[in-house]
């Protein structure tokens, strides 16, 4: 028990780090073949963020562990939502200046009903799968088309201020898209066998497991990036990670881990960790959209966030106990 707990925190600190490189690599080669900020902002680094819930939940689904690969998407949305916006709220409340990320916050909305509906026969099948990713190469569209009209949006202008002093030699920054990627696969395969040694010694689900060690881990990315933005006022950054992310984590993390193997759905992830994310997600609509003037995610809304977080927690912890 001891070697898994020593293996998923090592495997954890590993992921991130590797995942930071790799975006790093990704964020600068994208820059230097001319890929415009607004879309290295929509795309690359929402991929980035993302690409440990990734490896996890496809490693995870290939050896028939749908826990693990489910909990680790709706753990992760969770947390971004209610620990790293609420987190990043009370460092500085987050003004959203952003047209781009207004119009995203309807549409995480409606596929976080889309994803949670298709949980309703208990299985993600590959159709279901097929679908999400579908509805993700739309939005892929739609981002590069965005992308090329000219733009002057707040997150436009704050990708381009940071990119111009995160950019790195092409050769050094292609290394770490490569061993940022082989990295990230051999510490998710650490993580998920340690993760699933943890559950089988404590004798619980590995969908719990999934849900808070595995999820919390795969969000630290998202928990840096966000924090950072937040310190430096960077708010459309700060909320646009986390809509990027769980965009990503509800359409490729699941459609590809379903493709890979159908996924069976826990009952208790439907009618306990579906309802949160569904109202966190009504919740993060009705705080930052206005159909007038800005958005605002004010201390007093992060605070509800992030003891929103707390209570959940809690409650898997005392359901385990």
């Amino acid at each position: 028990m001891l070697t898994a707990f020593i293996v998923v925190a090592l495997s954890l600190v590993l992921l991130v780090w590797s995942a930071e490189r790799f975006i790093d690599g990704s964020v600068s080669t994208a820059r230097y073949f001319g890929m415009s900020p607004l879309l290295i902002g929509m795309v690359i680094v929402g991929f980035g963020t993302s690409a440990p819930e990734l490896m996890v939940s496809a490693l995870a689904a290939s050896e028939g562990n749908s826990g693990i690969a489910l909990g680790n998407v709706f753990g992760s949305n969770i947390c971004n939502i209610a620990l790293i916006l609420g987190l990043s709220a009370l460092i500085r409340p987050i003004t959203i200046n952003s047209q781009i990320i207004r119009k995203e916050l309807p549409v995480l909305t409606l596929i976080t009903a889309l994803a949670i509906w298709q949980l309703w026969d208990g299985e993600v099948s590959r159709l279901d799968a097929l679908v999400l990713l579908i509805v993700f190469t739309a939005l892929m569209i739609g981002a590069f088309l965005q992308s090329r009209q000219k733009n002057v949006d707040e997150l436009n202008l704050d990708m381009t201020e940071e990119l111009d002093t995160h950019l790195m030699p092409i050769g050094k920054a292609l290394f770490w898209v490569f061993m940022g990627l082989v990295l990230l696969v051999s510490s998710s395969r650490l993580l998920v066998w340690g993760a699933i040694a943890i559950a089988q010694g404590f004798g619980v689900t590995d969908l719990i497991i999934g849900l808070t060690i595995v999820a919390v881990g795969t969000s630290l990315p998202e928990l840096a990036s966000s924090t950072i933005a937040a310190r430096k006022g960077q708010h459309d950054i700060a909320l646009g990670n986390i809509l990027g992310s769980n965009l990503f984590n509800t359409l490729m993390v699941t459609g590809i881990a379903g493709l890979i193997q159908p996924l069976t759905v826990a009952p208790e992830l439907l009618s306990r960790d579906a309802i949160v994310l569904a109202v966190l997600t009504i919740s993060l609509f009705v705080f930052g959209y206005r159909f007038r003037g800005q958005g605002r995610i004010n201390r007093a809304s992060g605070t509800l966030l992030l003891s929103s977080f707390i209570a959940y927690t809690a409650y898997l912890i005392r359901t385990v106990s």
